[in-house]
């Protein structure tokens, strides 16, 4: 295990999971969507990290499911989205 790795994934999840979570329970389907971005984006890097930290390569193929399974998801929402403004 390498600390400073750990450290670093619990920085981004503390301090980008939060607000996206924040942006993504509130305001307008535009700013839904940043924070569903937003946590997406952050889920991925504390992913990262996390196996860095822990020293297994198998560990990568998590966060290569969430970025696509987060750009669906992204996709779907801006379409729904679409449809709900017409």
């Amino acid at each position: 295990m390498n600390a400073p790795w750990l450290l670093a994934a619990a920085l981004v999840l503390a301090g980008g999971i939060a607000p996206g979570l924040w942006l993504a329970s509130r305001g307008g389907p535009v700013e839904r969507l940043f924070g569903l971005e937003v946590v997406g984006a952050t889920g991925v890097l504390a992913l990262l990290l996390l196996s860095r930290g822990f020293g297994q390569s198998s560990y990568l193929i998590v966060p290569l499911v969430v970025v696509l399974l987060a750009f669906a998801g992204t996709l779907v929402f801006t379409r729904l989205l679409r449809m709900r403004s017409r």
